[in-house]
């Protein structure tokens, strides 16, 4: 096992053998020089000859200063070539670990921890603008399409009223989009939650159940509910998002047929909330970032979404100083589970 240093014992360490190794170097020589004869300077004393090789000690400790700096000093160095790649961009740039300093090991895994995280934020940033781009395109160019469709004269009757009722659509899924991101650069900058009081979790999760009748019986799914009845001191209307959210999209990924679980129960002094279907499932890198804005885990975006309802549960529970949990795996369902603590337990 590699003994380990700390900078400090290192930088006092080098000092004492640099002057320990030139002190030896220097007194060598001069033994040598009065073994054969040749010290300079006769009529000097034997106190003030020793003097005359000060400047060959200063010499000595020079070189050998250098040698270990330049060991010494190999790591920040590589710190530093690094560090200019990364102000150019390049993010994938790594040092390796491992030079038997605490302080510098601790200063290079910051470091690759931080290129790690600047090149996470680099690919948010170019795939927050793809998605955002495709997000509000396509509505847009679909509109466009059919208001053009709309201005033909040879179309029937029925075919405008369908083209009338795609634009209405798009329309609305604009405006749902708008207000999705609105609504999440609002809670993003808020940090406190008001209008809170006391109201029924599951009441309230059963209301959001029967506002999103229309896609579960369209999918034809079993919904196993277990509602405790729970109280919790909170935003009510805010939660809201929470349930739609989470329910929503529990529904979106169920395979036809399938069934989803939805629980509400008290722990301790925490309300807990859970959904789970039986869908795809996720993988640990979709898991990862499936909170992050505009991010799908559908890359086809063959499934009608914008990529902000998670973002937005994730920061509402936040906000509420709760915690939201995912437990899944490809294949076998997802499980998301919000834990809120009760201000009035």
């Amino acid at each position: 096992m590699r003994n380990r240093h700390s900078l400090r014992t290192l930088l006092v360490m080098s000092i004492f053998f640099i002057m320990l190794l030139s002190s030896m170097l220097t007194g060598s020589s001069y033994i040598v020089l009065l073994m054969f004869g040749i010290v300079p300077f006769p009529f000097l004393t034997q106190l003030t000859r020793p003097l005359l090789l000060l400047p060959f000690s200063v010499l000595i400790g020079m070189f050998i200063s250098v040698f270990i700096s330049a060991r010494i000093l190999r790591p920040i160095d590589d710190l530093i070539s690094a560090t200019r790649s990364v102000s150019k961009g390049d993010f994938s740039v790594r040092v390796e670990v491992g030079t038997s300093v605490d302080e510098i090991d601790e200063l290079q895994r910051s470091f690759n921890e931080m290129a790690a995280e600047l090149g996470s934020i680099e690919l948010f940033r170019e795939d927050f603008i793809n998605n955002f781009s495709h997000e509000f395109k396509t509505p847009i160019v679909s509109i466009r399409g059919f208001a053009r469709q709309l201005q033909r004269e040879d179309i029937t009757e029925e075919q405008r009223r369908e083209y009338a009722g795609i634009i209405a659509e798009e329309s609305d899924r604009l405006a749902n989009l708008a207000s999705s991101i609105l609504l999440l650069s609002k809670l993003e900058n808020q940090n406190i939650v008001t209008d809170k009081a006391p109201f029924r979790v599951d009441e309230e999760i059963r209301g959001s159940i029967l506002l999103l009748e229309k896609q579960w019986e369209a999918k034809e799914l079993a919904l196993n509910l277990d509602l405790k009845q729970v109280t919790l001191t909170g935003n009510a209307g805010l939660l809201s998002h929470v349930w739609m959210n989470l329910i929503g999209n529990a529904i979106k990924f169920s395979p036809r047929a399938g069934a989803l679980e939805i629980c509400c129960r008290r722990e301790g002094e925490s309300v807990v909330f859970s959904v789970r279907d039986e869908g795809p499932g996720m993988d640990e890198e979709t898991q990862r970032r499936v909170f992050d804005k505009f991010f799908q885990g559908d890359a086809s975006h063959s499934l009608k979404g914008y990529g902000l309802g998670l973002a937005l549960v994730k920061r509402i529970v936040l906000l509420c100083q709760g915690e939201v949990e995912i437990q899944s795996s490809p294949g076998a369902g997802s499980t998301f589970l919000v834990r809120l603590p009760d201000e009035a337990s």
